[in-house]
């Protein structure tokens, strides 16, 4: 590879970088399907809408279904987040986007895996991109 191909990729690579933000943790620990968090645990259904506060939350409107991928542990004091994605056929731009809303926002109504493992959270756990 060619030295100014390699200083080219670099650049390109700081400018896709310089607007995101670490944000602070919500905890040092969640509950997932598998190591890489990957699997659904659950599926639930949004009590009432909730407005993302910053970029690591998620919309929910009323009545839509959430794949739920992790579950905070909340430290003592803290509120209780869960990890998901949006399904819904009316609100397709939303669908794959991963993201935190409080449990108290939607009433889980199926489990898919009993199983659980905890995995400590990373700084990349609330990356905002």
């Amino acid at each position: 590879m060619s030295f100014p191909l390699v200083i080219l990729l670099c650049v390109g690579l700081l400018e896709q970088t310089a607007g995101a933000v670490h944000m602070d943790k919500l905890a040092d620990n969640k509950i997932c399907g598998d190591a890489e968090c990957s699997y659904v645990v659950s599926m639930a259904t949004v009590l009432d809408d909730f407005i993302a506060p910053d970029c690591r939350f998620i919309n929910l409107r009323l009545g839509q279904k959430v794949y739920v991928y992790s579950k905070l542990i909340p430290e003592e004091g803290a509120g209780v987040f869960w990890s998901g994605s949006v399904y819904s056929e009316r609100y397709v731009d939303q669908m794959g986007i991963v993201g935190y809303f409080p449990a108290t926002m939607v009433n889980e109504t199926q489990k898919f895996i009993e199983n659980t493992v905890k995995v400590a959270t990373t700084n990349m756990d609330f990356y905002c991109d």
